[in-house]
């Protein structure tokens, strides 16, 4: 019925595409029905613009066919054709099937448009959102033509899977029907990478003695998110945030982005990374440093080498990026503050303050010196959980240690609690200032079996070297040695919020061993549907909630922060256990665990879902005030903020922030719920909640 130019499997320009309809006597009610996937880059697109023109053989003018509005709302027009003397225009009174959203951009959505003689209907991903009736006119479907935006035009577009059916023909098979791809950056799989308080990735660059390797992984997806398995290659390379251009080499011709494979560097596009399953992992090393190009940011640009053109949707770019030398200080991160080592120490000091403006700020929200690395945790390449016995020893330690050790009323270390069996969910796991201050005592009159070596060692080493000395202490060491352990890191990093994690390996590590022995019976892969009900009862268990489950859509968070196929392996379900594991311990303290349950706390969300949600109609910012409460998922066992709060919120700026809240202050508040002292918060006013539509306040 129709013919079409495609290229490039499927896909080509907009402004290449050129439809011809000729209809006969035979078509069903002289109707036709037009289906394509449509892909509008944000940065090269100015609206209104028309996306399709109609053109008749018999007349020279063209006329709008689809086109998006100023607010990216799509209008399907009617099959006509103006006299040639007339204006072409966008603004034509005539009947129209207009959607009710706003229509993505830097996303793929299918367009379905039917068109009749009395009727016409538009369709977006499968669903009707426009519709009206038309009256026919005598040469509504003679030797039409359809074709896409031309080089004058100001929209810029690709389309997929074209095709003209008769109108009987199912729109929403169409939709199903052969999904394009796009290239996608796994954010939540970075390693070695720190994030500013404006959003900006930090990572360590320069000189081959100084600069340190990260982690990135990209994933290449349907327009389902479902991974798309094809043999193809991925290249990386390193762009100016500001413009997109190229990073050139620097004076000792050194490529300014390096790849590492078995310990040797390569210039990054000398060595693409294979797509497996979907996904592809760069290790990489950044030459260049910002103070040395004017101070620019980078952004690193992944893209696929073999296709015929350079498709923006098989592009995808990281973060913004300021690398910096080793010694650099960099500035406070957003999602990991923590008070500096001075005010840890400082009894008489009663009075937070907020790190964007310092004014003081009598609440349990505040900043201070970043963490190291957000790194995440992998317990092993491949090996088992190290299966461990279980006693009472650190609770009993924990709350003969509680008496009496308050600094003004005040615990000085956020609370990532211990207790998360389902026989002690009324016990907690206070941290307290002065454990840390006696703790000198403590060593001195009991010598620790583990060596000074060793507790320098966790102290100075990243999270992965981390992980791996406390899997090994687990292995060897008591439970009351694991506590002693804790106590003395606390004592000689001068950071008390590093011992809560210390504090719960053991247990993490027993139940998770327990969890996969379950899971696996002896097999090698699990399939990511009988881990889901596994997981929700564990979840139950460890948290102690009752009475609000996870959600589909918390399990596709979760998938994600696990980097889980449809078969899962040990390695991508520990990683996952990590995060789980603090989360589910946090949920289980008096008053985290009703906020939950009462879903003040949304929870397993990502930092864009809870940036998207603050947006209201017209994607313009809600109400200064209006907050959600979610845990970071970039924080993992055994990072300090593993299993702690971020509030994200609209600040009096009319700016996103993100806060990391001081559990600790809240647990030595008795008697004061965390909900009224958020409200008390100057920034914090109300509470909004995510809902599937949008954002409601109560």
């Amino acid at each position: 019925m129709g013919s079409n130019v495609i290229e490039d499997d499927g896909y080509c320009s907009l402004k290449d595409l050129k439809l011809e309809i000729k209809n006969h006597a035979a078509d069903v009610n002289d109707s036709f029905s037009l289906c394509f996937w449509l892909y509008l880059p944000a940065k090269s697109s100015s609206f209104p613009s028309t996306i399709l023109y109609q053109q008749n053989s018999d007349i020279n003018n063209s006329a709008p066919f689809l086109a998006l509005t100023a607010n990216k709302e799509m209008i399907l027009y009617p099959i006509h054709f103006l006299p040639q003397d007339a204006p072409n225009s966008i603004k034509m009174e005539t009947p129209r099937a207009k959607s009710k959203n706003e229509v993505p951009l830097s996303k793929w959505v299918h367009i379905g448009c039917e068109v009749s003689t009395d009727v016409l209907r538009l369709y977006i991903n499968g669903e009707i959102t426009g519709e009206m009736s038309v009256t026919s006119t005598s040469y509504s479907f003679k030797n039409v033509s359809l074709f896409g935006a031309n080089e004058g035009v100001s929209v810029e577009g690709y389309v997929h899977g074209v095709e003209i059916l008769p109108i009987l023909s199912s729109i929403k098979d169409c939709y199903i029907k052969d999904p394009p791809m796009q290239l996608h950056v796994d954010g939540l799989n970075a390693n070695d990478i720190e994030e500013d308080n404006d959003g900006v990735w930090i990572v360590v660059g320069g000189k081959a003695s100084c600069r340190r390797k990260f982690s990135l992984d990209v994933v290449l997806t349907d327009a389902f998110g479902h991974s798309v398995n094809k043999e193809m290659e991925a290249v990386a390379s390193l762009t100016y945030a500001d413009n997109g251009e190229y990073v050139a080499k620097s004076d000792d011709s050194e490529a300014p982005l390096l790849t590492s494979y078995d310990g040797m560097e390569f210039a990054s596009w000398d060595r693409p990374s294979k797509l497996v399953n979907g996904r592809a992992s760069f290790k990489l090393k950044i030459s260049q440093l910002s103070s040395k190009c004017d101070n620019k940011l980078f952004r690193i640009k992944f893209f696929i080498p073999k296709m015929e053109k350079a498709y923006p949707f098989l592009e995808a770019y990281s973060h913004s990026i300021r690398c910096i030398s080793r010694n650099h200080n960099a500035r406070p991160s957003t999602l990991i503050w923590k008070r500096s080592t001075s005010a840890m120490h400082a009894v008489n000091g009663t009075t937070w303050f907020d790190g964007d403006s310092g004014e003081p700020m009598n609440n349990i929200v505040h900043e201070a010196k970043p963490t190291p690395s957000s790194k995440r945790v992998k317990l092993g390449q491949g090996n088992p959980f190290v299966t461990l016995k279980s006693d009472n020893l650190l609770k009993q330690r924990d709350q003969q240690s509680h008496e009496g050790h308050k600094l003004n009323g005040r615990l000085l270390n956020l609370e990532a609690r211990q207790d998360t069996h389902e026989q002690s969910c009324n016990s907690s796991y206070d941290s307290d200032g002065s454990e840390a201050t006696n703790s000198c005592k403590s060593i001195a009159s009991n010598r620790s079996p583990v060596s000074d070596l060793t507790i320098f060692t966790y102290c100075l080493g990243n999270l992965t070297e981390k992980s791996l000395l406390l899997k090994d202490l687990a292995n060897s060491a008591s439970e009351k040695d694991v506590v002693e352990f804790a106590m003395q890191v606390s004592q000689f990093s001068g950071c008390l919020h590093h011992r809560d994690q210390i504090r719960i390996t053991k247990r993490m590590i027993e139940d998770g061993t327990k969890v996969w022995s379950l899971l696996s019976q002896n097999n090698y892969h699990v399939l990511w549907d009988n881990m889901i009900p596994v997981l929700q009862d564990q979840f139950m268990k460890i948290s102690c909630c009752r009475n609000r489950i996870l959600t589909q859509q918390d399990f596709e968070v979760l998938r994600r922060i696990g980097s889980c196929q449809e078969l899962v392996t040990q390695e991508t379900f520990e990683k996952l256990w990590c995060w789980l594991y603090p989360v589910g311990v946090s949920l289980s303290q008096h008053g985290l665990n009703e906020m939950w349950d009462s879903r003040w706390i949304e929870g397993i969300i990502t930092k864009e879902e809870a940036e998207s949600s603050l947006h209201g109609p017209g994607n313009s910012l809600v109400d200064p005030g209006t907050f959600v409460l979610r845990f970071p998922t970039s924080r993992s066992w055994p990072h300090p903020d593993a299993g702690n709060l971020i509030v994200t919120y609209v600040g009096s700026d009319f700016v996103i922030h993100h806060r990391l809240l001081s559990l600790n202050f809240f647990h030595s508040s008795v008697g004061k719920p965390l909900k009224e002292m958020l409200l008390e918060e100057q920034e914090l006013s109300r509470l909004g909640r995510i809902t599937t539509r949008s954002m409601r306040f109560v």
